[in-house]
């Protein structure tokens, strides 16, 4: 048998594909702002991801939450109370003004009185945290700029909430959320203000039953609650608990037993702060399929097994909040007063 010797048309063909796949790997460079501690982590995390900016100029961009069925990125302009939205085909555009402080209750007439947290029941409506009218009310998703708040829960035992200011609902219809004082905080000399109009003396996290419409306080044993997440098997609620100067307690993440109400610390952060004393804290956080944690804290987003390890961590800066698309293609962040952008990083 006579064996012809390859063409050398076919042999350039294949020598310049090679050189073409091989520059393509050769040529990606590790985003030197993701740390990689646990290489674990990179079966969710692609350490080559980009930072891709959405949005830029928001006065406090918060509450990012995945509308699936507008295929939209919906968050919030705390400072201008605002619902914003993004798609990938329109950008960035005004949906919700006003969207926190509507008038509906008394605070102190300035600060952070816009909406803060977001999500989607299992209706389809969406729960905002307002911090001005001091409620947790929705809307439907259909309205915009004349839309209507109704609201869900306002009180506890008779007395005000203080601000609710980050929620979750679980696949029963359950909403989780706290409610740290953050109205009453002054940003001229970053300290809380003194006032009869706050009606409860503890920052509660609770657990609201719309259809008994029964609100129960889970603890008050966290100073300054801000950010939740649910474990996948729903057992689990993480807490994010804040440090100097939205509290005198060291930053750190609990962890409470929805079965026994048990609280355990799961993370602490006060090592983080100290090594980068850079204003960033626990904030709000999203939590993959996988159960792994992805938290706004001390030294930006870290990211954080089930088992309390850190993974990683992805430095954007300071920021406040994050969310997955619903088939966690893309993670979601949101920047800070000093950092007023939103963004985007592609996943594994």
């Amino acid at each position: 048998m006579r064996i012809q010797a390859p063409s050398s048309s076919f042999i350039l063909i294949n020598f310049i594909a090679f050189i073409l796949i091989s520059c393509t790997t050769e040529n990606r460079e590790i985003n030197a702002s993701i740390e990689i501690y646990d290489p674990a982590v990179e079966v969710i995390l692609n350490p080559y991801a980009e930072f891709e900016v959405l949005a830029d100029s928001v006065a406090i961009p918060e509450g990012p939450v995945w509308d699936e069925a507008s295929n939209a990125l919906l968050f919030v302009d705390v400072l201008n109370d605002k619902i914003m939205r993004w798609d990938e085909e329109s950008g960035v555009s005004e949906y919700i003004s006003p969207a926190g402080n509507t008038g509906y209750a008394p605070n102190l007439g300035e600060g952070l009185l816009g909406p803060n947290g977001l999500a989607i029941d299992n209706d389809g409506n969406l729960l905002v945290c307002q911090h001005g009218d001091r409620r947790i009310s929705y809307v439907s998703l259909g309205e915009s700029d004349d839309a209507q708040f109704t609201t869900l829960v306002d009180n506890y035992e008779g007395k005000r909430l203080n601000s609710p200011n980050d929620l979750v609902v679980a696949s029963d219809g359950m909403v989780y959320f706290t409610d740290p004082p953050f109205v009453f905080f002054d940003l001229s000399n970053f300290s809380y203000v003194e006032t009869p109009l706050k009606e409860l003396d503890f920052s509660g996290v609770y657990q609201y039953d719309p259809q008994k419409d029964v609100i129960n306080l889970l603890t008050q044993s966290v100073e300054t609650p801000n950010g939740l997440g649910l474990s996948p098997d729903e057992k689990i609620l993480y807490i994010n608990s804040m440090g100097v100067p939205f509290s005198s307690s060291a930053p750190e993440i609990f962890a409470l037993d929805l079965d026994d109400l048990s609280l355990t610390s799961f993370f602490k952060g006060q090592e983080l702060a100290e090594k980068y004393q850079d204003g960033t804290d626990f904030d709000g956080m999203a939590i993959h399929s996988s159960g792994t944690i992805f938290t706004a804290g001390p030294g930006g987003m870290l990211v954080i097994s089930p088992q309390g390890k850190l993974q990683a961590r992805l430095d954007f800066g300071q920021i406040t909040n994050a969310t997955f698309d619903a088939e966690e293609e893309y993670l979601y962040v949101t920047g800070f007063v000093n950092n007023q952008k939103v963004y985007r990083v592609e996943l594994q």
